[in-house]
């Protein structure tokens, strides 16, 4: 689906989904926790005061319970292309699912066996993995290029090698936002007859999850960062995680997946609302595109991303085409706004001033953001950043506008 062909995208409309809009900020630190959906809150409410039972049991109100959350992860299946719901393993965060899924999966590892990460992925996608080396696990660093930015292929051709178990990479840095080949990565990986496990955290946002076109073993990321609550989605394809071992209790049968990871089961009233993140993707689609065009719910979510990612590109080319006019501006990324390129995580340093300096300039302007290392000190490092103590970060998401770019870079303009 070309631009041209695309709708405008109705801010109004899509506006009044997010009630924390109406308060006046401009919220530009997405990438940490987007604004939550007002149907998402209705669910939370309605699964509490109307099913908040256990699970399981022959009384009506726990049937209803059961299908609530069940509901919920046939959601999450749907919105990634998951081939079965049994696949989406619903749990805290992201670090805590990827904590979970190192433990089970290096249990199934020897000595000497190996795991490649990158050096651009937020720490939740490493640490858990580099703890296995404790173990007797090599684990091996996948480095960026330097000069591009970007992780080539060529250079993890050599880190490959016939006791590779396991290859760990982010879909979008969540400092660089630039995008990573994932399907061209996932192939070569199963050449060499490893497994591949995506942070998807700061894609999700801003793109079409499809874990069958990736075809990717385990992909990860956060709800609360795509317009949900403080819970986050892992999913494995069937026949891995059928052949991990599990995570809760002992008596939980080996084929009960996902409940064999989700110790206590997953937070119910959580579970249920993310019911509302497709509904909202399904409507916005509808909105622009009429309800009685017969698009399949895979259909209408696609071109729910289509008015997203063209309304995003936009806003990263506003703020970017300000970055690049100032000479003592550095974009840490792609510094064009390309959507096949980028998402609009957009991350500079500025010559002689502590990235540090310039969000508290904006904080009495109600515009939200900050500075740092955003979890990934070793890319802040691998980039010789530390001086600049990290970047400034500006995280746009759909909701966005122009007029709130502008803001932004009036106000910057005053300082740089």
């Amino acid at each position: 689906m070309t631009a041209a062909a695309l709708p405008e995208l109705d801010l109004p409309y899509l506006r009044q989904q997010f009630p924390a809009l109406e308060r006046g900020w401009v919220f530009f630190d997405n990438a940490g926790g987007s604004q939550v959906l007002r149907g998402v809150v209705d669910r939370i409410g309605e699964f509490l005061y109307g099913s908040n039972v256990q699970l399981g049991a022959s009384y009506a109100l726990s049937q209803l319970a059961t299908e609530r959350v069940a509901a919920g992860a046939q959601a999450m299946a749907t919105l990634i292309n998951a081939a079965d719901p049994s696949e989406v393993v619903l749990g805290p965060s992201t670090s805590a699912l990827l904590r979970m899924l190192a433990q089970c999966l290096g249990a199934t590892l020897a000595a000497g066996d190996e795991i490649i990460v990158t050096n651009t992925d937020h720490e939740a996608n490493l640490s858990p993995w580099r703890d296995l080396a404790a173990r007797g696990i090599v684990v091996k660093t996948w480095a960026v290029n330097p000069t591009t930015l970007e992780l080539d292929l060529a250079n993890l051709e050599p880190l490959l090698s016939r006791r590779t178990r396991l290859v760990t990479v982010t879909h979008t840095s969540n400092v660089l936002g630039n995008l990573n080949p994932i399907r061209a990565i996932a192939d070569r990986v199963h050449a060499q007859g490893a497994l591949i496990c995506v942070d998807g955290v700061a894609f999700a946002p801003h793109r079409q999850v499809d874990v069958q076109a990736l075809d990717v073993d385990f992909y990860c990321f956060s709800l609360y960062k795509v317009y949900g609550p403080h819970i986050a989605l892992l999913y494995g394809q069937r026949d891995r995680l059928l052949a991990l071992p599990g995570y809760n209790h002992d008596f939980i049968a080996p084929t009960a997946i996902p409940y064999k990871f989700q110790p206590g089961g997953s937070c119910y009233e959580l579970s249920y609302s993310l019911v509302a993140i497709t509904e909202y993707l399904q409507q916005l689609a509808q909105h622009h595109w009429g309800a009685a065009t017969g698009a399949t719910p895979a259909k209408q979510l696609g071109q729910a991303f289509a008015l997203i990612e063209a309304h995003e590109a936009q806003l990263a080319e506003r703020l970017l085409g300000f970055l690049r006019s100032r000479p003592r501006v550095r974009v840490i990324g792609n510094p064009e706004a390309g959507a096949s390129q980028r998402v609009p995580t957009i991350s500079f340093v500025v010559q002689d001033l502590g990235s540090d300096q310039i969000p508290p300039h904006l904080d009495s302007q109600r515009i939200g953001l900050r500075s740092g290392h955003f979890y990934a000190p070793q890319l802040i490092e691998a980039l010789g950043l530390e001086s600049h103590q990290g970047v400034v970060r500006v995280s746009m998401v759909h909701y966005n506008t122009l007029e709130e770019c502008d803001r932004l870079i009036d106000h910057l303009s005053r300082l740089f």
